[in-house]
């Protein structure tokens, strides 16, 4: 199936994250962290990248980021490729680095950007054991020189975020609010199983969907924009009008085979797939009690789009109806 078309506009705001394969180390030494800034700093210059904000851990990476030339992924295929470069040169391997494709949440500006920062910034701190006592310890962070404990890289832009808080008293002022602890919206929204493309109010997704994506590629595009609050009833409610079905067949245990029977797989589906729902929360919301059935059931509907090109673009079709109708 292929993968969801990025959204690209002047001037889009980004979470963008990506880890090692196999959650393999990524920064060994002060001379791998210090390789990333320098690749960071050459994209900016050269892509006319704004940053925001970062914070490099082990394994993975934070970076928030404002594109005014719409090119994100030119931007993103120069950083981690050269960056796997000079780590395959600094540590004399070869091969892939990442994962894979990195993960790049759409922000809006005024509602969001803010607690993002935040949340970006507070992640040694929210490991299973924190990686400092204090935050600005944290040397591979940009909250350092947000709290101006740390001379700012050249690179690093930091007024927009000083002008949202709205304090005289700037360094002050920001580490406060970040001391205060990410709030729960923020917490829940990347706790998801599959966090959502696109981290905004419905009037900036209505706005998303009437003045950027008709300029873009339509059929492929819908699919990356949903409103991270869809509830699964509603999700549920979807499904069940796309079978003509009513809602309680797709929730209702069954054993052996049923009318309502691929509905119900393809509904759990698409709570995780799109809705960013945990397996446990699926479990609860089906009347199951294992949550090895849930995933059998997902892995089941992955395996079949994969293989059959009529149901994947009946899946698509689903899709939009959900997302045409939740927003």
């Amino acid at each position: 199936m292929p993968r969801p078309i990025r959204i690209e506009y002047e001037d889009a705001y980004y979470h963008v994250m990506n880890r090692g394969r196999g959650h393999k180390i990524i920064f060994h030494t002060d001379v791998y962290y210090k390789s990333f800034l320098e690749t960071l700093s050459e994209a900016s210059e050269r892509f006319g990248m704004i940053v925001h904000g970062y914070c490099l851990m082990r394994n993975h990476y934070h970076l928030l980021l404002q594109t005014p030339n719409a090119n994100l992924g030119r931007i993103m295929r120069h950083i981690n490729g050269i960056y796997t470069q000079r780590y395959n040169r600094i540590k004399h391997t070869d091969g892939p680095l990442f994962r894979g494709r990195y993960k790049a949440v759409l922000v809006e500006e005024d509602a969001y950007l803010l607690q993002l920062s935040r949340y970006i910034h507070r992640n040694p701190a929210e490991t299973k054991q924190p990686m400092v006592k204090k935050l600005e310890q944290y040397p591979w962070s940009s909250y350092p020189a947000y709290i101006n404990k740390a001379k700012a890289p050249t690179f690093l832009h930091r007024d927009i975020l000083y002008g949202m808080l709205g304090q005289r008293q700037k360094y002050q002022g920001y580490q406060t609010y970040v001391e205060q602890g990410n709030n729960d919206e923020i917490q829940q929204f990347y706790n998801r199983t599959n966090i959502a493309s696109v981290m905004g109010s419905q009037g900036f997704v209505d706005w998303l969907q009437k003045e950027i994506i008709p300029e873009l590629d339509k059929g492929v595009l819908l699919n990356t924009v949903l409103s991270h609050s869809i509830a699964i009833k509603q999700m549920i409610q979807f499904v069940a009008e796309f079978y003509h079905l009513e809602p309680v067949k797709l929730t209702q245990v069954i054993k052996g085979p049923g009318k309502g029977l691929l509905a119900r797989k393809v509904a759990m589906y698409l709570c995780q797939q799109l809705g960013g729902y945990s397996l446990n929360e699926i479990m609860i919301s089906f009347g199951l009690t294992n949550i090895g059935s849930v995933s059998y059931i997902t892995s089941q509907i992955r395996n079949e789009i994969d293989e059959d090109k009529q149901f994947d673009k009946q899946i698509q079709k689903i899709k939009s109806y959900i997302i045409k109708n939740a927003t």
